[in-house]
């Protein structure tokens, strides 16, 4: 239901205009002063603000630059009389929507409130729009085609649009956040503040001060009122990562907003009206925390109204190829470098890797390979030993499982295993070269005749 906040400093010239406009189905605030109005704005977020224009002390004009200064979204309307019209087109040519003179009739006023609602809903309108087709062309959308990721996006397309609560499970590095902006910005919220708050970045007792904000003198230091991030993210989306790591005291704490949908803050005796829609992530195992005492069992089935589970690198390798050649385009952006893409061997060594940092070591190690890369591939060399040596050649690959090992002589083992090394070796040596056997033999250290000879060997001859 939309609302509408009455200003004026005649109770019953307040009072009246909200039975006016009760038939359109508003809620209808009202407050007495322009001090009280703005505190009102803040804690309930009206649609639209009806003020009279002469008041006392904190005139129609202060609650018009306090609004502006707050959200510009919420309309003004501005209440005056025949004498100070000039006064009121001033305050239009300051922010506000429009103006009714004194006196007006029930539909005049109507009229005007109507007009306003139909603008504030196309304003809204157009932003939703807009922030989808922008959802469309981020840069940290989600990449991949692989089938897991693919149920994924079907699943944000049914649940974005709700106001379902959805916890997002998955290891460190599965794009957790990546995907709870893609949930926000194809929601009816995205023209609204995202707020992610990481759980495990702060201690307990300074989280629950970002949280839910501080009086002045709320504790040593608290030389200021602090709105916390609750009150920021009012209207659209908390983003709780991490959940795991809240202790049980702030676990009780964001149980009751769930439940009440307010909070005071840490100091405060006024409670503070919010409407967030919340999505959390962890890495931990939850149903194991409830058991041993550590995680609310009321807070989780709050919390976990929808799951999504997040696939590891390591089950989708088909999407290594977008993930790096995307990963590459952000950084030739950026870079006055460009680099083109992958040898052969380096893509395959990629997708060999377990990837235990899932996405988010993919993307370090693109952005590191890229900047030490001399020519204009990435090839072998420039990728870390644990990747270029471990998983590089399907040769080298296939003695890598101890099982195996142990199932031949050593001294035919290690032959294996020096064989697949000097082989992948000397094609990444001779890529990085271009095949100019005389540069790659200084590189390596070794002589000419036996760079040509283990060419031979290993039929990489050009």
């Amino acid at each position: 239901m939309d609302s509408i906040l009455i200003i004026d400093d005649e109770p019953e010239m307040a009072r009246g205009c909200a039975r006016l406009l009760k038939p359109l189905g508003l809620e209808c605030l009202t407050a007495f002063d322009g001090e009280q109005g703005v505190q009102i704005i803040k804690e309930k977020k009206p649609a639209v603000v009806l003020t009279d224009l002469s008041m006392p002390e904190f005139s129609g004009m202060d609650v018009l630059t306090a609004v502006q200064d707050y959200d510009p979204g919420i309309l003004v309307l501005i209440v005056t009389g025949y004498a100070t019209i000039p006064a009121a087109v001033a305050a239009i040519q300051g922010g506000a929507f429009d103006f009714i003179a004194k006196p007006f009739s029930g539909e005049q006023l109507r009229v005007v409130v109507k007009r306003a609602l139909t603008q504030k809903r196309l304003t809204e309108e157009n932003r939703r729009l807009r922030c989808q087709v922008e959802a469309l062309t981020r840069s940290e959308q989600v990449i991949g085609n692989s089938p897991a990721l693919m149920k994924l996006f079907k699943m944000v397309k049914k649940v974005a649009p709700t106001d379902l609560n959805v916890l997002i499970l998955g290891e460190s590095g599965t794009g957790k956040e990546v995907f709870a902006r893609s949930l926000h910005e194809n929601s009816l919220r995205c023209s609204q503040p995202f707020i992610p708050v990481d759980c495990a970045a702060m201690p307990h007792d300074l989280l629950e001060s970002e949280l839910f904000g501080y009086e002045k003198g709320a504790f040593t230091g608290a030389v200021q009122a602090k709105p916390g991030l609750l009150e920021m993210a009012h209207g659209g989306t908390l983003f709780l990562d991490e959940l795991g790591e809240l202790d049980l005291h702030l676990q009780a704490k964001l149980l009751r907003v769930l439940e009440e949908r307010s909070f005071r803050r840490l100091g405060g005796t006024r409670f503070i009206q919010v409407d967030i829609r919340i999505l959390s992530a962890t890495n931990r195992d939850l149903p194991t925390a409830i058991q041993e005492k550590r995680f609310r069992e009321d807070l989780y089935y709050r919390l976990n109204v929808i799951t999504m589970t997040l696939p590891p690198l390591r089950e989708r390798t088909g999407d290594i190829p977008l993930l790096t050649h995307h990963f590459l385009a952000r950084f030739n952006e950026k870079s006055s470098k460009k680099i083109s893409g992958f040898s052969r061997e380096a893509m395959h060594a990629l997708e060999s890797y377990s990837w235990p940092g899932n996405v988010r070591e993919l993307k370090n190690m693109i952005v590191r390979a890229a900047v030490l890369a001399e020519g204009e591939y990435i090839t072998l060399m420039d990728l870390p030993g644990p990747i270029s040596q471990g998983t590089s050649d399907p040769g080298l690959n296939r003695v890598q499982g101890a099982e195996e090992l142990l199932s031949v002589p050593f001294l035919d083992a290690k032959a294996q295993m020096v064989e697949a090394f000097e082989r992948s070796y000397l094609q990444a040596l001779l890529e990085r070269y271009r095949s100019n056997v005389s540069r790659a033999a200084a590189a390596a250290g070794i002589d000419r005749k036996t760079i040509q000879r283990m060419m031979k060997k290993y039929n990489l001859v050009k």
